[in-house]
């Protein structure tokens, strides 16, 4: 049987490594546009901020190790630019130019997202950039290496935005963000979301809500972001105001789209086509709380979603019940955390949401070095049930969102979530650990 897999990051990797451990005379061949492979994007951020590491430090495993160690066809600097689904072929380019063709039994659509670039004037100049491949943290790297870049204007303030923002404070860069939505963190709490926004701003970051961008313009060796009530300059700009996924090729072979067109699969990642499948960031899932479809794309629900393609096509039927949309980034000194549904979200689902956020302690009072935590809880006030939670503090965010993630999961109430019993010492919590203290204030809210 032959297994193609378009896409040689996490969720094409994966897959290919696991259907040769399930299955070793299977024949498994992945096409990947450009030269790297499986490595940790999630990094690139930090390793931007660190002038002397090389980038090269972030690729997990080698493309000859999956060649020579797994037996692996894998084809770097392949492009594919189309599928017949009758006569079940690929076809596309390399690098050389050279046309090729290739027929599978099943195959694996792995293409993920692209950054969403603005159709403006300017946007395509030099040193105008966005980083989500593995060459375009390289393309950043040298940019601001060797020009000793001093000043960079980020549009966009999400995820990717603020951890750049940091890395590049860290290298003593000038850094000014720049979005047209009015609303720092529109997904956040509003009063975590004003923690956050007074970090960024304390170690020296100008934010500049509500201001549409016109276009970008050089001016002399620098660049000018062009809006209609303020001019922005810097030697580069970093666009980051989001991703979409790489649906397209799909769409024109009549695949199905889901979520913000991402490609449709069910809970065996299968599309509308019974010998097709999609993962990664290019496809969508099914929300935990809401059962219904969304787009999150993320590093955990791509490599999972490989290994139950790769079970499925070698015989062993996996189904994934979907995801909560749990995520956590750092900015600065903070630790941003959240699972589930925020309360806009909750509302649009159907839920009848109803929220507090508590300001407490990580430690117990008297602990040194305790420091401020702010938790938001969101519960449905028909079912009781447990939709979401939000948590911002400079200790211990990150790994207590994974409890209410398991929470969302399981479909607690937040009754049920209070009464979890929830380990405690002073140097790691109060006696109520901050998400129960937050929990039994909106059991009374509710």
């Amino acid at each position: 049987m032959k297994f193609v897999i378009i896409g040689g990051d996490a969720a094409g990797m994966s897959a290919a490594s696991r259907a040769k451990r399930n299955m070793s005379d299977l024949e498994v061949t992945v096409l990947e546009q450009t030269q790297d492979v499986s490595y940790s994007a999630c990094g690139m951020p930090y390793n931007i901020a660190d002038p002397d590491r090389d980038m090269d430090d972030l690729v997990v495993r080698h493309a000859h190790v999956f060649r020579e160690k797994q037996g692996i066809d894998l084809r770097t600097g392949h492009r594919v630019e189309g599928i017949d689904r009758n006569a079940k072929t690929v076809a596309g380019r390399n690098l050389e130019g050279r046309e090729f063709e290739i027929s599978y039994d099943k195959l694996l659509i792995a293409t993920g997202a692209s950054p969403i670039i603005p159709d403006l004037s300017g946007f395509d100049l030099p040193g105008v950039m966005a980083l989500k491949t593995l060459e375009d943290g390289k393309k950043i790297k040298d940019f601001i290496g060797s020009r000793d870049v001093k000043k960079v204007v980020i549009i966009g303030m999400g995820y990717i935005a603020l951890e750049m923002c940091e890395g590049l404070r860290d290298r003593d860069i000038e850094v000014q963000m720049v979005k047209p939505r009015p609303i720092f963190l529109p997904w956040m709490n509003p009063e975590l979301a004003s923690v956050v926004k007074e970090e960024v701003e304390g170690h020296g970051v100008g934010i500049h809500l509500g201001h549409k961008i016109d276009r970008i313009e050089e001016s002399g060796s620098s660049l000018k972001v062009i809006c209609p009530d303020s001019i922005l300059e810097g030697e580069a700009v970093l666009v980051a105001i989001g991703v979409k996924p790489n649906s397209e090729m799909a769409a024109k072979a009549g695949l199905e789209l889901g979520p913000f067109d991402s490609i449709a699969v069910d809970r065996t990642l299968k599309t509308n086509d019974e010998n097709i499948y999609s993962a990664g960031d290019c496809a969508d899932a099914y929300h935990v709380v809401t059962g219904q479809k969304t787009w999150v794309p993320l590093a955990l629900r791509a490599n999972r979603a490989g290994w139950a393609v790769a079970d499925n096509v070698t015989g062993k039927r996996t189904e994934l019940e979907g995801i909560a949309g749990s995520a956590v980034f750092k900015v600065f000194d903070l630790q941003v955390a959240r699972t589930g549904l925020s309360m806009g979200e909750a509302e649009k689902a159907g839920f009848d949401p109803i929220e507090v956020a508590v300001k407490t302690r990580s430690r117990a009072h008297a602990h040194p070095g305790s420091t401020t935590m702010h938790v938001q809880i969101v519960g449905d006030r028909k079912s009781g049930r447990l939709l979401g939670m939000q948590i911002v503090g400079r200790e211990g965010a990150v790994h207590r969102i994974k409890a209410p993630s398991v929470a969302l999961h399981c479909k607690m109430t937040i009754e049920a979530f209070s009464q979890c019993d929830l380990a405690y010492a002073p140097p790691f919590s109060p006696t109520w650990d901050p998400m129960l203290t937050a929990a039994n204030q909106l059991i009374k809210k509710m």
